[in-house]
């Protein structure tokens, strides 16, 4: 809903509330007006059920008034000697509304002087866990929310299996645009596998998807910069489920689109272009932190057979197998047509007189049906410039050699993965652009030429009309030659350049996809470790930005823990004595 819309919808709201309740301000001493007074009848409200007035603040943010509206209601009703367990129920499961059987039919009195001390253990733990629920909801959305590192797109500068605190504040909190979603999960419930909050993901025009709030973020203390580590909400997320394949289109408000990591390389006015696997920002090559370490695609030959304790010593764990086919086959166009309609993505990295060499998405019936074989001394590996020039001085490396793609690739950015590589232009994910990353308020021309990359910034991430009618461009059914962003957009990348789906596939990330700032690791679990390995502990209690190398902090935590329970001890030692 628009923000007219939702002015609309909260007074309505306040309307039905005053209906409701004003004899029961009455009863309580109060004028009947002062119930239909925006904010001002929660505030009183507060009053009459001997609650802190601040509990008005936590009925206006999304999420955490739904849990606060029953709260209010059953104190309301317990106010005016409404106790029982019944009352309760009805309360709750009426939305509110047995409030207004109360208010017309009975005669009640209001009780001033209610004990707010819960009758039951029961009752005890129902109120401290909610309390709890508002106060973790209030700190993960706000202020810091947990994360975990799902691929290896940033491999080596984040790895599988860091737990991270991503900061809110840094570059201002956003606020929830869904308002009917379960609190402290993302866009599935977990275990049950459902979806966590109401909208309906296969009809734009359902009255759910009216609930959403529009866009507001409150004024952090830094912008983001070239070279800044972002979690983000993925802008082309149309899956069900984070990590599950989806069986069809599903639209997702922009706050439950999956959360992503990645570096941002460019930034809202910024040119930004790829040569040979570097990013090139406004003419200039951008130079990464110090911590950072992109890997890169190498390929990797054995003098002998495939070498598995070399590649353990050497922790070579992204690699791929390369294969081998009879030349004859592999330029014959039904091979070549085959291969496109299979979505293979395959390409040569070398031939000879009989046989080529190639990669790709092969799956088992490819490799029988093309008679492949898989090479004995060859593969395509994910390593740091550092590892690459330790490997080229082995003994049992034949040849080290950056591989860099030179022929056009299929679905990189603005064209659509289809199987056929770009007509467009002829890029590929390590030579790319030059393209212009959006600013607000800046203007651009508008093209046939122009418009592939900015037709979904006009349509999906502004919400306007597009059309186009020959040679001419209609926006919101005028013609458009030129087109003024609304907001800012960011060019986010993976470290792990070839293992990374990125901005050079998705595109643009708009400023209001931005979620928050890692800032801390406080914990790193490897899987493939063994006993105590599985845990790094040279990882556990560092920071992911900064100057130099990261360090560890956990030794002197685990100081101030052992001084903390040490005096815990002494000075309890200490009272005993006292007391005796």
């Amino acid at each position: 809903m628009s923000t007219y819309q939702w002015l609309v919808f909260f007074l309505i709201i306040q309307l039905i509330h005053g209906l409701g309740t004003w004899k029961l301000y009455q009863k309580a001493g109060r004028k009947s007006w002062e119930a239909f007074v925006p904010v001002y009848n929660s505030i009183v409200l507060m009053k009459i059920i001997n609650r802190p007035s601040w509990w008005t603040f936590l009925l206006f943010i999304p999420v955490i008034n739904l849990i606060m509206f029953p709260v209010v209601w059953v104190e309301t009703l317990r106010s005016f000697g409404k106790n029982t367990t019944l009352d309760t129920f009805l309360g709750i499961f009426t939305l509110g509304f047995y409030i207004y059987f109360v208010n017309y039919t009975q005669n009640l009195t209001h009780i001033t002087d209610r004990s707010l001390v819960a009758r039951t253990k029961t009752g005890d733990t129902v109120s401290s866990l909610l309390f709890a629920i508002i106060v973790a909801t209030l700190v993960h959305t706000y202020v810091m929310q947990p994360f975990t590192i799902p691929s290896s797109s940033l491999e080596k500068s984040l790895l599988i299996g860091d737990f991270l605190f991503v900061s809110k504040f840094h570059y201002g909190p956003r606020t929830p645009m869904t308002t009917v979603a379960a609190p402290m999960v993302h866009d599935t419930i977990p275990f049950v596998k459902v979806k966590s909050y109401l909208y309906d993901d296969n009809n734009p025009e359902s009255w759910k998807n009216k609930l959403q709030l529009p866009y507001f973020r409150f004024p952090g203390f830094q912008e983001i910069k070239n070279n800044d580590i972002v979690v983000f909400n993925w802008p082309r997320d149309t899956l069900f489920h984070m990590y599950l394949p989806a069986d069809r289109r599903y639209s997702k408000p922009i706050d439950k689109k999956t959360n992503y990591v990645k570096r941002c390389v460019g930034i809202p006015g910024d040119s930004l272009q790829i040569k040979n696997g570097d990013v090139y920002i406004n003419g200039k090559q951008l130079i990464l932190p110090e911590r950072a370490k992109p890997q890169y695609c190498y390929d990797l030959k054995f003098k002998s057979t495939i070498d598995a304790e070399l590649m353990q010593q050497y922790d070579i764990n992204e690699y791929n197998r390369v294969f081998s086919i009879d030349r004859s086959l592999w330029e014959n166009n039904l091979v070549k047509d085959y291969l496109i309609k299979e979505k293979a993505k395959v390409v040569e990295l070398s031939k000879d007189s009989t046989s080529a060499t190639i990669i790709g998405a092969i799956d088992q019936e490819i490799y029988e049906k093309l008679k492949l074989r898989l090479s004995e001394n060859f593969i395509q590996a994910n390593l740091t410039a550092e590892k690459a020039e330790m490997l080229k001085k082995d003994s049992r490396i034949e040849q080290v050699s950056k591989y860099i793609k030179t022929n056009t690739e299929d679905g990189i950015y603005p064209d659509l993965t289809d199987g056929i590589p770009s007509k467009i232009n002829n890029w590929n994910s390590d030579n790319f652009g030059p393209i212009y990353i959006p600013k607000a308020g800046q203007t651009v021309d508008l093209n046939l030429k122009s418009l592939p990359y900015y037709k979904i910034i006009i349509t999906e991430y502004e919400g306007n009309k597009l059309k186009v009618v020959g040679n001419d461009i209609y926006v919101n059914d005028k013609i458009a030659t030129k087109y003024t962003f609304a907001q800012n957009y960011y060019w986010m990348m993976g470290d792990n350049r070839n293992n990374s789906l990125d901005a050079r596939y998705f595109g643009y990330t708009p400023e209001n996809h931005i979620v928050g700032k890692p800032v801390f690791i406080w914990m790193s679990w490897d899987s493939n470790g063994k006993g105590l390995n599985k845990i790094r502990w040279d990882r556990m209690f560092t920071t992911v930005n900064g100057e130099g190398q990261p360090e560890s902090y956990f030794k002197y935590f685990l100081v101030l823990l052992g001084l903390y329970f040490v005096g815990e001890y002494f000075w309890k030692k200490r009272k005993a004595k006292t007391n005796e």
